[in-house]
């Protein structure tokens, strides 16, 4: 079972868990992260979830993300993330997220990476990731008009290329 940390409206520790799957009640949030990675094209990292992943099978979806396990903090989080999806080794330690996104339970953050990472060089978790490449802010939004890529509003994809530029980013060691 994976437990999540409980938190308020304003993000105070609750100091209580839930586990995932489960329905939190009223007032109750978690945190979730993602990771989006830049190479010096101005290209993203994605990756094809696997199609028999629950939710949004077989779908292109940023360069990584989960749910904040207890006792993680969201850089510890986003650092497991990425290293179990794609066997990447990254430090986030004093990294605030770059955008935060609040959702209906719980807070979304997103940090932004520049690395010319070789595809080559990943080691894909089997039980999430299908395949990975790098595409354009172009091609993302096409996938999503396609019905290939996850449903995300056009505008948060574009805010993450946007952001990417306004960024000092993190370098993956």
């Amino acid at each position: 079972m994976e437990y999540w940390d409980i938190y308020d409206a304003d993000r105070c520790p609750k100091n209580k868990t839930a586990v995932r799957g489960e329905d939190l009640n009223a007032g109750d949030y978690h945190t979730v992260v993602h990771i989006c990675i830049f190479n010096s094209k101005g290209q993203m990292l994605i990756q094809k979830r696997q199609p028999f992943k629950k939710g949004w099978s077989g779908l292109w979806d940023i360069t990584c993300g989960g749910s904040v396990l207890a006792g993680e903090t969201s850089q510890e989080g986003a650092e497991r993330e990425l290293r179990e999806e794609l066997g990447i080794e990254l430090s986030l330690k004093g990294k605030r997220p770059h955008i935060t996104v609040n959702f209906d339970t719980g807070f979304d953050d997103v940090y932004i990476v520049h690395n010319d990472i070789d595809l080559d060089s990943l080691k894909l978790q089997y039980e999430e990731v299908q395949e990975a490449k790098w595409a354009t802010l172009e091609e993302i939004l096409e996938m999503i008009c396609e019905g290939t890529f996850i449903p995300y509003f056009k505008s948060f994809i574009t805010l993450m290329f946007e952001a990417r530029r306004q960024s000092d980013g993190c370098i993956v060691k």
